[in-house]
Parts: C-alpha cells; structure tokens; sequence
C-alpha cells in the first residue's frame, strides 16, 4: 500500500496579531507557533516514511509573502525533497494574484525544479512514482469564474444560471480527465473548494476571488480512491466511499477557530481500498471567558477574577468578554486585570455595556391591573437594590412631580415650596421613562 501525508490550509504568517516579539529570536510568536505545526507535519511525514505527501491550498495569507515567511516554508518543505519524498503543492485561493491567476507563492518550486515537487495550478493528471508504486493524483485547484467561463458568456445571466453554467463546466473537465485515467492505479483527486455539504468557519471571511460551491456528487466519484480536500479550516469527513475529507488548518487563525482540533491525515491506499486516520497537532489554545457581572449587586471585580484564576490560562491566547453596567464602570480595576491575566500567552479584554438591565413582569403591574403611580414606583424599587440609597429621594421627587401635575390641572398653587425636590427632578423623571419602558 503506498502511504500518503495530507495536510492543507498552513497560512504561515497569519494572526501574528495575538502574538509578541520573542526577544530570544526577533520574531513574532505566532508565526513561530505557526511554523512549529509544520515542523511537526515534516516531522511526521519522515517518521511515518510516508510514500508521498499532498499539501492541499492556501500556504500563505497572500500570494506574495514576505522573504522571512516564505523562507521558513522553504525549510521545512525541503526536508521532504532531501528525504526523496514526492510532494505536491496545490494552489488555493490565497496563493493567486488578486485577478485569480496563477499561483505566485508556489510557482517558484516549479521554476526552480525542485526534485520531486508538483505545482497543481491548474485541473490537470500527474503520474508520480513512489517507492510503494505509482499514484495518479488529479489537482483541483482553487477555481473562479475567469478559468472556466468568458464574460461575454455570462452577460444577461442570473448568479444562479452563472453558478450552473460553472459546474457544467467542471463537469465536462473533470470528466476528460477521469477517461484518461489508469483504472488499475490508486487514484486521489486533490482539490481546493469549497463543497456544498461542507461546515465552514473562519475560511468564509478569509476568502478571496470569485469562487463558486461545487457539488459533493461532483468528487465523491468512484474512480477516485481519496479525495484530499483544501479549504475549510474545520476537520470534516464529508463521505465515506470514497474518503471526501477535509483534514483542516494546521494552527487556528483567529477566535472563529477556538473549539477546533487541528492536525492532519494519514492515508494508506491501493486501487480500490483505502485506510485513513485522523492524526491531531499540539497547538497553542485560543480561549474565550465570558462573565455577566450586569445582574449581580456585589462588586464585580471579585466575579471577573475569580472567573480568570479559575481557568487554564497559562500560555493560551485569552480574550476576557464581560458585560456591565454603567454604575459598575467606577469598580473596574484593569490594572487588576492585567495582572490576572498575565500567564496567558496573550489577552485581551472586551467590556461591554448594558444600558438597560433586562426585568420580569411584576405581577402586580400586570394587564387590566390599576394602581396608583406612587405604589407602582414603590413596587419598582423593590425589584431594584441598587437604588436602594435614593430611594427616599426618588418618592420625594414622584410625590412633588404628581403634586406639579395637579397643580396644573386644578389652577391652584402647588402644596410645597419649591426647593431640594426640584434639584432631582431629573432622576424622577428618568424613573418614570424607565417605569414606562418596563415589559
């Protein structure tokens, strides 16, 4: 059986946001994290002694990566040409030109000729030769609009009729190469896509170009034995027979990606019978903390640390989300915070503020009920310790309020001076907006 390696989806040089410069190194400690995932897949691939490894899209965030990250590619990925592995390197959608052509990040391996390297760029058949056998491996890179479809083809039509003209397309492609292929070679179809059944993340907003969902039915065809899939940054199994999997990024990107195992598969295959295995990576974890401290009435600091020293922090990336309320700004000590937080390997913290605390119908205001407004203020405060110490100013202000109101509906004086009452007329009026707007 010839064993295969594949991975897909590497983005070296992203999130280098939730990083910090190593001072031991000169560089940020995201793309170091990043570069020790691959590591570990080379790593692998020379301890399984894999017969050939396929690297399914997408290697850098851009097609023009700076010098120092497409170096550190370069490294790793030579360690697979010097142990005489074969590799294929598939272009995704992140490693064409902004117009959707060509694959400038990985062309180069072509152009230098480098032994053993691939460069799938277009929908074409390579016959490789391994130590266990040969393999036919169909590419499917990262496809839009312009590679199938002219515009004059597309005026005057809907997305929809566009969409379909573009899988007929493929169709038409695809199938002129299943017709030239070996039927008794094991045969894999690696594809960049982005296919119907599948469970998207964060590669739905890190995508570029014009691409289109292609139909599971379209590549779980049965002259495929594997089909090794790139794109989608969650690991998924999308059909059994044949294999249609998705192994997943090899390192989270951002917060999107914060519950997802990441790693990559191990394939054994001959025409006709297939093994895999899902194999994890060790990847630093992005952790969030959400704390409500809006609805309690201690002080909130205690709730927020206690939250913070409760979880495994130490060297995982941690945003701290906590919603308050206005009152409660004063009791917040970030430097407090801060320091809390300084196991993890980066944080950052989130307020955000309620305006409005959410309550329950009082039963006693409920529909058809009538009371008086000094008795409904009344009820009100009850449900709301926190105005416990105005609460005898705030009746004062109803009462002189109410007073005000008869005053001006009788034409006879008011029955108390003006005086501190008026000082709070503002609070008492803003309790009854708050009165008004109750559920």
């Amino acid at each position: 059986m010839v064993k295969l390696l594949h991975l897909s989806d590497i983005h070296l040089g992203s999130g280098l946001g939730h990083g910090r410069l190593n001072p031991l190194t000169g560089l940020n400690t995201r793309l170091e994290d990043f570069v020790a995932a691959l590591t570990y897949c080379i790593d692998q691939a020379l301890a399984e002694a894999v017969d050939l490894v396929l690297f399914g899209g997408d290697a850098f965030p851009d097609a023009t990566p700076p010098p120092l990250v497409q170096e550190a590619f370069a490294q790793q990925f030579r360690r697979l040409a010097d142990a005489q592995i074969p590799t294929v390197l598939l272009v995704g959608n992140h490693d064409q030109h902004a117009q959707g052509q060509g694959g400038a990040s990985l062309v180069i391996y072509r152009t230098l000729g480098v032994p053993g390297f691939i460069v799938g760029d277009q929908l074409s058949t390579h016959r490789i030769r391994t130590k266990q056998g040969n393999v036919q491996v169909v590419t499917l890179p990262w496809l839009t609009r312009s590679a199938l479809l002219t515009k004059p083809e597309t005026e005057g039509l809907g997305l929809g009729e566009v969409g379909q003209l573009l899988i007929q397309r493929l169709m038409v492609a695809l199938a002129g190469e299943i017709r030239q292929l070996d039927p008794e070679r094991p045969t894999v179809l690696l594809a960049h896509a982005m296919v119907d059944t599948a469970r998207f993340g964060a590669e739905r907003f890190l995508s570029v170009g014009k691409g289109f969902t292609i139909p599971l039915s379209l590549l779980a065809q049965p002259e495929f034995d594997y089909v090794a899939l790139g794109h989608v940054h969650r690991h998924q199994v999308l059909c059994e027979q044949p294999p249609v999997i998705y192994p997943g990024s090899i390192e989270r990107v951002d917060f999107g990606e914060e519950g997802e195992e990441k790693g990559f598969i191990l394939v054994e295959i001959r025409k006709g019978q297939t093994q895999w295995q899902f194999c994890p990576i060790p990847t630093r974890p992005f952790l969030t903390l959400d704390v409500d401290v809006s609805l309690i009435h201690e002080p909130p600091q205690a709730r927020l640390l206690e939250t913070i020293t409760q979880a495994s922090i130490d060297q995982a990336i941690v945003r701290l989300r906590y919603r308050l309320r206005p009152d409660q700004t004063a009791l917040i000590d970030l430097p407090s915070l801060h320091e809390a937080l300084t196991p993890a390997h980066s944080f950052s913290i989130h307020p955000e503020l309620v305006t409005q605390l959410p309550r329950a119908r009082l039963p006693e205001l409920g529909l058809g009920q009538t009371i008086a407004p000094l008795a409904a203020l009344e009820l009100y405060l009850e449900q709301r310790p926190d105005l416990e110490p105005l609460k005898s100013e705030l009746l004062m202000a109803a009462t002189s309020l109410l007073d005000d109101q008869d005053w001006q509906k009788e034409g006879t004086t008011p029955s108390h001076p003006p005086g501190p009452a008026s000082e709070i007329t503002p609070i008492a009026t803003s309790v009854q907006l708050d009165l008004l707007s109750m559920p």
